[in-house]
């Protein structure tokens, strides 16, 4: 979409008439329903029956084991609204419709996030909710879940504007505020504020974005719930959330150590709402309570804002070309090698494997990235295997970098053998020689597997030229030597 807006009116005047008409219209008819005090079962019923995609969804969603433990099977709106609540349904109806709404439009991994950690700080506060409150559960709920709406539209509908900031917030030294600002023309708190006074949300979500009405219950839950959702993204031992639990306990006239258990239990329990309410692409974000996946998820979030960084690219390669041509040290050229790719050209993984034992193996000399530290000690590969050739013993002999993965070496597929891929996993990856003018050193293997993310062109071109330096270096200190 070529439209551009800029300043808060322009942003909620773009979002309800062109870009989200229909989730607004749900979410403000279900809002409507909240504040009359005589709502009935017929006309949430009526709201819903307008479309039927979304009544089938929340059929589905009220039929699943958790909100229908009994299992007995409801086939009309008004049994839902019965069997499982009034206040329910309308839970179910506004988190389906937000799914719906952004989810299937533009599935920008910023938008994939925020919705996950949206879910998850909406658990969190209902669940806290649950100690301090007799009742308003899913209006808390429903105030966590769109806390921050008017963000949510905006990665959701943003179109090159999204493109825009999602680049410029990629870059390290970027102040966040500033890029939204400039972007935007307003922040996304005012954004967010905005978008739920037109919508009108309800004025617990107003009310929550200030800190200043912290003495209500419910308006805390929705708070604490928020602040857990995201400060869970940086493990469930870091400083923001041993104050959390802290102030969790406080609230809830709990102990400390049950806090921790009540938001490990919710963060367990999210990743089932979100399954349940069809978003299960969301779980994987949702922070894990199981400690290996607490790694793995903490090492593919850092990966993944990994980005590369042309000026210390650039300097890498000056720095390899100025020993190319004075006297450089092993150590040295292997540092500036091994942060030029890995910062610079913002590959995730690098490993440096040189010929040992005699030439009779490959072992990991160097590493960069995450969970690379355990090639050091256990990536060994016989360098002139008998029967089976793989890709290392073939790029040295070739002296030719690869881009593997890619339809031009799908041929030497064959040559990615089972023992490589239990050390490196599956996936595209780039490879090349490192040579000492004729003299055969070792393999340079690089990837973007813990995020997933598909490699370059410009990594694989950055990849053949650090090469290239890195053999010149090698070859003038052997010359030298």
């Amino acid at each position: 979409m070529s439209e551009t807006s800029y300043g808060l009116q322009s942003w909620i005047d773009r979002l309800n008439q062109s870009e989200l008409p229909a989730l607004a219209a749900v979410v403000q008819d279900l809002q409507r329903l909240t504040e009359q005090e005589h709502a009935s079962v017929q006309q949430l019923a009526d709201v819903l029956l307008r479309d039927a995609a979304l009544t089938s969804k929340v059929l589905r969603v009220g039929n699943s084991s958790y909100y229908n433990p009994s299992q007995e099977t409801i086939k009309t709106i008004s049994r839902a609204i019965v069997m499982i609540g009034f206040d329910n349904v309308r839970l179910i109806s506004l988190s389906v419709s937000l799914i719906d709404g952004l989810l299937d439009r533009a599935p920008r991994q910023q938008l994939q996030e925020l919705l996950a950690r949206s879910f998850h700080a909406a658990v969190q506060a209902r669940n806290i909710a649950g100690y301090v409150l007799t009742k308003h559960e899913e209006e808390v709920f429903i105030a966590a879940l769109l806390h921050e709406v008017g963000e949510l539209a905006f990665w959701g509908c943003g179109g090159a504007q999204a493109d825009e900031l999602g680049e410029a917030l990629a870059a390290t030294d970027t102040d966040h505020d500033q890029a939204v600002e400039r972007v935007l023309g307003t922040s996304f708190r005012q954004l967010n504020l905005g978008l739920i006074k037109s919508w009108n949300i309800g004025e617990l979500a107003s009310l929550a974005h200030s800190s200043a009405n912290m003495r209500d219950p419910a308006v805390h839950s929705v708070s604490l719930g928020v602040r857990i959702g995201a400060a869970a993204l940086n493990g469930w031992g870091c400083p923001e959330m041993e104050e959390l639990v802290k102030e969790l306990a406080t609230f809830s006239g709990i102990s400390e150590a049950d806090a921790m258990q009540q938001i490990l239990a919710s963060a367990d329990e999210a990743v089932n709402v979100a399954t349940t309410f069809g978003a299960s692409r969301l779980c994987k974000l949702i922070p894990s309570t199981d400690p290996e996946q607490v790694q793995l998820q903490q090492a593919q979030r850092k990966a993944s804002h990994l980005q590369p960084n042309l000026l210390l690219m650039q300097q890498a390669m000056q720095d390899l070309g100025m020993m190319a041509s004075s006297r450089g040290d092993v150590g040295l050229i292997l540092d500036a090698l091994l942060k030029g790719l890995h910062e610079g050209a913002g590959l995730e993984r690098v490993m440096l494997t040189v010929l040992a034992d005699k030439q009779a193996t490959f072992r990991a000399k160097r590493v960069a990235g995450e969970q690379t530290q355990p090639w050091l000690e256990t990536f060994v590969l016989p360098a002139d295997p008998s029967g089976q050739a793989h890709i290392f013993s073939y790029v040295l002999r070739q002296r030719q970098p690869l881009w593997m993965g890619v339809p031009a070496s799908y041929n030497l597929d064959e040559l990615v053998t089972l023992p490589l891929r239990q050390h490196l996993g599956k996936g595209m990856f780039l490879i090349g020689p490192l040579m000492a003018g004729p003299r055969e050193i070792g393999v340079l293997y690089a990837d973007n597997r813990i995020s997933g993310r598909a490699l370059k062109h410009e990594q694989f071109v950055a990849f053949q030229r650090f090469t290239q330096l890195a053999g010149r270096c090698l070859e003038a200190l052997s010359r030298r030597g």
